[in-house]
């Protein structure tokens, strides 16, 4: 009798990798008062580097000039998106950062447009973003939310990076090497905040936890789904990030929206999801 390979099928899968990102984001958070966001975020980044290289094993001397011309910058895009929303997350909910750091994407998405329903999708967006700014002296600090605009740019430049990469060298390689190259860019930052000099085994435990539920297990998860969803179907999916977000947030941290920080989160969610519906592409 032969061993049956257990697997998801596709949609729940990629549903429990959105919640497996989300919930690795809280545990980020818990960290950041022990070891700072830029420790948090080394040690995330330098833990999965290790993951993928024991999973993968790159040949890096047979990557050619090409390959690295594509490569690190794929590597900076990797690690200026992760650390750039730990420090938003640092200083605003999870659930509205993951929202604002949508907006990267979605630009990028209808980018070049000149359809009258791209502009909406795009119009509907900058309404959320404006029911977070902080136009009162409220909780939101405004430092938190432009990290968070930033991150989803360097989101953008990792997707097209991402890409590119893809067309010139295998899956795994590409992301191992990147990843291997932001560890070594962000491994400074965490000892100048002092953070990873506080490393304990138990806080190392809950690093590789963190390194499981934000990069191994959600794109083991996702990998696998993308062979059998249409690529739209994946992204109205992933759309339901923010949303996720939000939930993870308040059941872990407590972290409570108001009633204009929701519609914010419903506003970027329609946009995405009706982006993706609507797309020539």
């Amino acid at each position: 009798m032969k061993n049956r390979e257990f697997s998801l099928p596709p949609v729940p899968a990629v549903l429990l990798a959105i919640i497996s990102v989300q919930c690795g984001a809280a545990i980020a958070k818990t960290l950041f008062p022990t070891i700072g966001a830029a420790g948090t975020a080394s040690m995330r980044i330098g833990i999965s580097a290790l993951i993928l290289l024991l999973a993968y094993r790159p040949n890096l001397k047979a990557i050619t000039p090409q390959q690295w011309k594509i490569v690190i910058p794929y590597g900076l895009s990797l690690v200026a998106m992760n650390l750039i929303f730990y420090l938003a997350i640092e200083k605003i909910p999870i659930g509205l950062a993951v929202t604002l750091e949508f907006v990267g994407p979605l630009i990028l998405a209808i980018a070049g447009s000149k359809r009258l329903v791209d502009y909406c999708w795009v119009m509907l967006a900058a309404i959320g973003i404006l029911l977070i700014a902080p136009w009162t002296n409220d909780r939101l600090d405004p430092i938190g939310i432009i990290c968070a605009l930033l991150a989803g740019a360097f989101w953008s430049a990792y997707i097209v990076l991402g890409g590119k990469i893809s067309k010139i060298m295998n899956d795994g390689d590409a992301v191992t090497t990147g990843m291997l190259f932001a560890a070594i860019l962000v491994l400074p930052f965490g000892f100048l905040e002092s953070g990873l000099n506080n490393l304990t085994p138990k806080l190392f435990g809950m690093g590789v936890a963190l390194a499981l539920l934000s990069s191994a297990i959600p794109f083991t998860l996702e990998m696998k789904a993308l062979g059998k969803l249409p690529p739209r179907t994946f992204s109205i999916l992933m759309s339901l990030e923010p949303a996720a977000a939000s939930i993870c947030a308040f059941i872990f941290l407590q972290e409570n929206l108001n009633f204009y920080e929701i519609l914010a989160v419903v506003c970027v969610i329609i946009a995405s999801a009706g982006s993706t519906l609507t797309a020539k592409k």
